[in-house]
């Protein structure tokens, strides 16, 4: 197998640079040289990592261009000898042309294609450092993308194009309507409940379908939705894929929350006891254990038996390992260990013998009517954004565990880092504020300090 590598010969003359040279080897026989156009300072070049060294100062966007640049050209070269079908007949002369040919095209006449948004979009995800959780979170964008481009061929300009050159933030608003009204053509079926794709849309949907029908979108989802494509073009910026930044004189609307709602000690408690069916019993109990250690779900559906060390449970939390990977170890108290001791065996492995989130979810709700907890919240309708009050039985879910957790630790130590040590929140998380709820009882006893 050939092996590129990139580097320098440090000129003994006064010239301050030093142009990136590549070697390919391949075996005894093959070695072809190449003198790029790339230069760099001597100093600032790394010959292990083969880039800019990362502690060098200069302009992040220039180290980030000859990196890439490095790194393309290492790519090309690799491209070229493959396609080459007598290798021991290669030269460097020969691959020194078709490195010409493939960066000057016009030159031979050659007519080169160019990567689409879709592809760049691709090449995103495929390069950048980030969970696969957000890798899904950024493909449903992606396809919303490729429904918003098809739809809009088919009904107002049939040659459209997404293109990062060209989107504007007229194209941005175009895109913002149309996740706000993409159910809109959807009907539910009477009898069986079911949603069906209207006959005007079926050529855009059987095209990029979805495995759940596109429910109605709050302004909080859209706005996710924008900020997650911001941060895509702000890449494509950083690595010269593009000047154009669409969202430069757009604004993305700021998402609303309304009070942070979780449920008490006693509540917590009271769904503990409850006498329910063997079936909601199970995940009653796995919820209670939940709001015991305060994980997400994602992370809680991945805990085995070899997380539990000692008296305690350790886990990295699944959204922040690619960037903060921080081991988060929460004692284990009383009930949690009942709770495991219970269900020692159903789960073979894994903690607990889950079933599905959303399955889980329905679970919980359940739970709690048959508990008999159904006090009123108000919530933000996600969708309207206007203040509604609900049953909290009819709202529950595995998220109100973790709120559980940080809302009533919160409560009792008012230490937010302290807190954030045990939920895995970062130290200044913004997010922290949306699960606990600066309460009267808090309030007094700050007024208190004034006597």
């Amino acid at each position: 197998m050939a092996t590129i590598t990139a580097f320098i010969r440090v000129s003994t003359s006064k010239k301050k640079t030093a142009n990136v040279r590549f070697r390919l080897r391949d075996g005894r026989k093959v070695q072809l040289l190449y003198a790029s156009n790339i230069e760099v300072k001597p100093e600032q070049w790394d010959a292990k990592r083969e880039e800019i060294k990362a502690k060098v100062v200069m302009n992040p966007a220039e180290k980030a261009s000859i990196n890439k640049e490095v790194a393309e050209l290492k790519q090309l070269i690799a491209d070229i000898y493959n396609s080459a079908t007598d290798k021991e007949a290669v030269t460097s002369n020969w691959l020194k042309e078709e490195i010409d040919k493939a960066q000057n095209p016009d030159k031979y006449g050659i007519v080169q294609r160019r990567e689409t948004f879709f592809e760049t979009f691709s090449r995103f995800l495929e390069t950048r450092n980030i969970s696969e959780v957000r890798k899904r979170n950024f493909r449903v964008i992606y396809r919303a993308l490729q429904r918003f481009e098809i739809y809009t061929q088919l009904y107002s300009r049939p040659n459209f194009r997404l293109e990062l050159d060209t989107i504007t933030p007229d194209h941005l608003r175009k895109f913002e309507d149309f996740l706000k009204t993409e159910y809109q053509h959807f009907t539910q079926d009477e009898e069986t409940g079911k949603y069906i794709c209207n006959a005007d849309y079926k050529p855009v949907f059987e095209a990029v379908p979805e495995t759940r029908t596109p429910a109605q979108r709050g302004q909080n989802t859209i706005s996710d939705i924008l900020t997650k494509l911001r941060t895509f073009f702000l890449w494509a910026i950083e690595t010269g894929e593009t000047t154009n930044n669409p969202f430069k004189n757009y604004s993305i609307k700021e998402c609303v929350y309304g009070t942070p709602y979780y449920i008490t000690i006693e509540e917590r408690n009271t769904l503990y006891k409850a006498e329910l069916s063997p079936r909601l019993a199970l995940q009653r109990d796995i919820f209670v254990f939940q709001c015991l250690i305060g994980c997400r779900v994602g992370d809680l559906y991945k805990l085995t038996r070899n997380n539990i060390i000692g008296d305690a449970v350790e886990y990295i939390p699944r959204k922040t390992k690619d960037g903060r990977a921080v081991t988060v170890r929460v004692p284990l108290n009383a009930t949690a260990k009942e709770i495991l001791a219970r269900h020692a065996s159903e789960g073979n492995n894994l903690l607990f013998p889950f079933i599905s989130e959303q399955k889980y979810n329905v679970a919980i709700k359940e739970a709690f009517t048959a508990a008999g907890i159904t006090r009123p919240v108000t919530i933000i309708n996600p969708t309207t954004r206007e203040p509604e009050i609900r049953p909290i039985n009819e709202i529950a879910s595995s998220h109100l565990a973790r709120r559980c957790f940080v809302g009533n630790l919160y409560k009792q130590v008012k230490d937010p880092n302290l807190v954030g040590a045990l939920s895995g929140h970062k130290e200044g998380s913004r997010a922290f504020a949306r699960y606990r709820e600066i309460d009267e009882e808090m309030k007094r006893n700050l007024v208190d300090l004034l006597v």
